[in-house]
Order: structure tokens, then C-alpha cells, then sequence
């Protein structure tokens, strides 16, 4: 499984400094289905951060809040 359209939509669109917050089971779920999720496979923590580059988005897994974050950089701040 691979996340869905509507996800590359939300990244290509996603606002300077505003977050898109995707919980553990997506995560593993969308990049590395079957590696389990508590905590997410670092398979599906890259797999995530690869997908995040190919809309210019950073990412980081946040495993107190089991979540992971994609956002736009902003250079300035």
C-alpha cells in the first residue's frame, strides 16, 4: 500500500510552516506494510522521509506522540 492521491495533493499543496500529521499505523501502513508499528520500522520512517523530499516536505517521526510530521522548510527562520 502506498499513501493515497489525496496525501500527494495535501504535501504539494501544504502551506510554508504548517504541519501534516500522519499517526503510527498509516505510517506503516502507507510505507512499509507488515513491519510492524510500535514503534514504525525505520523501512517506513526512510520510505517516509523519501516521500517527503519528493514535495520539497520534511519529516520526523515523534514517537511520544506516535506520529510522524511532514512539512515545507522555511529558509529564513
Amino acid at each position: 500500500m502506498s499513501p493515497p492521491a489525496e496525501m500527494d495533493r495535501v504535501l504539494e499543496n501544504l502551506p510554508l510552516r504548517i504541519g501534516a500529521y500522519v499517526p503510527d499505523d498509516l505510517l506503516e501502513d502507507w510505507f512499509a506494510p507488515g513491519t510492524g508499528m510500535n514503534p514504525p520500522a525505520p523501512a517506513a520512517l526512510e520510505a517516509a522521509k523519501a516521500y517527503g523530499w519528493r514535495f520539497e516536505c520534511e519529516f520526523k517521526h515523534y514517537p511520544d506522540r506516535k506520529e510522524g510530521v511532514f512539512w515545507k522548510w522555511v529558509p529564513a527562520i
